[in-house]
């Protein structure tokens, strides 16, 4: 059995209204996109038809948002006047589009105007006081906020003091006390009346870039994009209208940076969409401020400098490449911390990058399926760092209840960021387990997975695939379409650098998928099981002109017994799955060939085994008897059985002696009536030319049957040993019953094994 990762939901399915579905068919779409759409909640044309569309017209006044006529007058006063204005930004993506997006409005309309965006490190997320006083003292006389200042209270009261506006443009939950800002644009602000509250920052921004310039920025449209996507908000209404207008956009866009940031991040500037700019593009503008100062890629963005924009798209790539290193290298560190007992992973070292620890959690969480929090303890004893969780679990909702063992505390059900004292770490480690105790929270189904829907091979085609690119962008509240889908595994293959990737196709009757997973290279055993049902993404591969639809694997899971085969792999750095694992051998003489750290897991079979204390069977080497090891997994409950069957002594390789053998090493022996075995075992091997392993089987056939002693490794002969026939042994006849066990263990497909073993 191979649980899956995720905990799959399928969408609620209702019976498709005949009238839609044959206005889909008569649009030339398919019945299998009609019924999708139709279970997303789109039931007529001219749904779909909104949903297809992009207009600049249809995007929202943005003087419906609170404050906005207020905003305008304050900055084309400041203009006026010769205020120096400061756009004052965030160090993400969101932040980062922001402040281009701000700049660039305020440079058209003639302001003197600059920008900063706080270091993490230094000054934290959202004004900061001390930064504010700097720029104020060289001369700032009004601030705008974009992508933050909802919660800087403290930082825009002393602006106040010093006769300094600050206008706030944000996105992020209103706290119950609001600062006492000259004006606040939010798209959820209580007193405004704007219809869609889902903008990204880069979207308020925009905005207000409309608003003073009397018209929508066209030229702009890029950057709202790639904020928009990069910040994950909800792929809905106007969001939805910016992106889709904002693609075509990038498409066209003369903007130097961004040109140089797609060709540093290997992405076609005519094939630029959503997933592009999410692992691609955002990542690189995200990077930058998880390892340092932000400020170089709002000039990226807004330069018109060809050298300078080469210079720092490279710049960006590399801090990128040095990020996933640093995130590689702490998420290896946290994962050899994790207490597999703790419902919450609660880890923390000296020494990490406080940027990449959300990151770190994310993946620890992923591994793991357990909310994990990731902290850095610094030279003061403070411990900083995030936390991440799955659908079951509130975070940030358990956390409030332990506020107490907190410096800084914040965030929303999914992710948090915190600092706490060093000394607190144990007591918070215990509160967590205790509450998920108490609450009876269950952890183990993992995070959901919403799938669309469950398709056969043979429904799936090119044609099929591209109407689903019609529902694009796809993103937080739209989701890119999961599809459940069934097959045999017919070629597999790992790739990658470190085999961390695979390929493989599915086959059911005459229909064939190709599929491909990332990060999957371990699990390329389980996902080879029959009976293994996969989650994906559809896509079209393009090579050499052929276009081919292709699955992008996201999940895996299999019902009933696994029988994972590692015959002649006897190699320990493959996985075994985590439980209650037995590592279980027939033969004594088999433990010396294990590692020594292995061996002392080992067990030897023994009837009296109670097989139902185990979850996972590691069968090391052959039974004697084939049956036994059926009658073993019939009795137990195992999910898998690992089977290595070393063989100590390859029976079925070497087989059974003749009598010519036999006949040859009596008379041997009849001649050197004593030999020590221990010293002389190769030399009479190579002189009878009898393979050492079957050599040493005859020699106890000869002990067993009184024609020899054998005493501290020295063997006798015995005068005048009784006659007997070799086939009176008992290992002889061991041996036969071992052959054959070996010979269908060993020389059998393991298809054929799982069968008996299932049988």
């Amino acid at each position: 059995m191979k649980k899956s990762n995720f905990d799959w939901r399928f969408r609620d399915a209702t019976p498709i209204d005949s009238t839609f579905k044959a206005e889909m068919l008569d649009q030339g779409y398919s019945e299998t996109f009609a019924k999708l759409i139709w279970n997303r909640n789109i039931h007529t044309l001219e749904e779909f038809s909104q949903l297809m569309k992009a207009n600049i017209d249809d995007l929202h006044d943005p003087f419906l948002m609170h404050d906005m006529d207020k905003a305008v007058e304050r900055i084309q006063t400041a203009i006026m006047e010769g205020q120096p204005i400061l756009v004052y930004g965030d160090y993400d993506a969101d932040g980062i589009t922001s402040t281009s997006i701000m700049l660039e409005t305020l440079e058209m309309i003639g302001a003197d105007v600059h920008y900063v965006l706080p270091n993490r490190f230094i000054h934290g997320y959202g004004p900061n006081k001390e930064l504010f006083a700097e720029k104020i003292n060289e001369g700032i006389q009004l601030i705008i906020t974009v992508d933050n200042g909802v919660a800087g209270n403290e930082a825009i009261d002393f602006a106040n003091s010093q006769g300094v506006d600050v206008i706030v443009t944000d996105h992020h939950e209103m706290p119950p006390v609001l600062p006492d800002a000259y004006c606040i644009i939010h798209p959820r602000h209580p007193e405004g009346n704007y219809p869609f509250g889902e903008l990204a920052g880069a979207g308020v921004a925009f905005k207000l870039a409309t608003a003073l310039l009397e018209e929508v920025p066209l030229e702009m449209l890029d950057l709202v994009t790639i904020g928009t996507v990069a910040d994950l908000v909800s792929m809905t209404g106007e969001n939805r209208n910016l992106v889709k207008l904002g693609l075509q956009a990038i498409k066209q866009t003369q903007r130097l940076g961004l040109l140089e940031l797609l060709k540093v991040s290997s992405v076609d500037l005519q094939k630029v969409d959503e997933t592009s700019i999410g692992f691609s593009l955002g990542p690189r503008l995200n990077a930058i401020g998880r390892l340092g100062d932000p400020n170089p890629a709002v000039e990226l963005m807004t330069t018109f400098d060809e050298e300078i924009a080469r210079s720092l798209a490279e710049k960006l790539n590399k801090i990128n490449d040095e990020r996933k290193q640093i995130v590689q290298e702490t998420t290896a560190e946290a994962t050899a911390l994790v207490n597999p007992e703790d419902a919450v992973h609660l880890i923390a070292a000296k020494g990490w990058n406080p940027g990449v620890l959300g990151i770190v959690a994310g993946n620890i969480l992923k591994q793991t399926g357990h909310p994990t929090i990731i902290l850095s303890i610094d030279e003061n004893g403070a411990a900083k760092g995030s936390g991440r969780s799955i659908e079951a679990l509130d975070l940030f909702g358990m956390l409030n209840t332990m506020r107490s063992e907190f410096t800084h505390f914040g965030g929303h059900a999914a992710a948090v960021g915190l600092t706490m004292p060093v000394e607190n770490i144990d007591n918070l480690r215990k509160m967590m387990n205790d509450y998920i105790a108490a609450e009876q929270i269950d952890l183990t189904k993992g995070s959901d997975l919403l799938i669309d829907e469950s398709l056969a091979l043979s429904e799936i085609n090119l044609k099929f695939v591209e109407e689903l690119k019609k529902l694009a962008p796809f993103g937080t509240d739209h989701p890119t379409p999961h599809f459940l889908v069934d097959g045999n595994v017919d070629f597999f293959k790992r790739i990658g650098s470190d085999q961390q990737h695979v390929k493989f196709s599915l086959k059911n009757d005459d229909s064939q998928l190709d599929a491909i997973g990332f990060g999957f290279g371990e699990d390329g055993e389980e996902i080879q099981q029959p009976d293994t049902r996969f989650v994906g993404d559809l896509e079209i591969n393009e090579w050499n002109g052929q276009k081919k639809v292709q699955l992008r694997l996201i999940d895996f899971a299999s019902e009933g017994l696994q029988v994972i085969d590692r015959r002649a792999k006897h190699t320990w750095n493959q996985k075994i799955e985590s439980g209650q694992a037995l590592y279980l051998a027939f033969q004594p003489s088999s433990q010396k060939f294990f590692a020594k750290e292995l061996q002392q897991s080992i067990i030897l079979y023994d009837s009296s085994i109670n097989w139902a204390d185990y979850d996972q069977l590691i069968v090391l080497d052959c039974p004697d008897q084939k049956e036994l090891l059926k009658e073993i997994s019939n009795e137990g409950h195992f999910e898998r059985i690992y089977l290595y069957l070393y063989s100590p002594d390859e029976a079925y390789l070497n087989g059974l002696p003749s009598r010519k053998q036999f006949t040859e090493l009596y008379q041997f022996f009849m001649k050197q009536p004593r030999v020590d075995i221990r010293f002389k075992l190769k030399i009479v091997s190579n002189y009878l030319r009898i393979p050492e392993k079957l050599l040493v089987f005859m020699i106890h056939v000869f002990s067993e049957l009184k024609f020899v002693t054998i005493d501290d490794g020295v063997l006798q002969m015995v005068e005048s040993p009784q006659t007997r026939a070799f086939e009176e042994s008992e290992i002889y006849q061991k041996r036969i019953t071992r052959i054959e066990s070996e010979e269908f263990l060993l020389m059998n497909d393991i298809q054929t094994i799982r069968n008996w073993l299932k049988g």
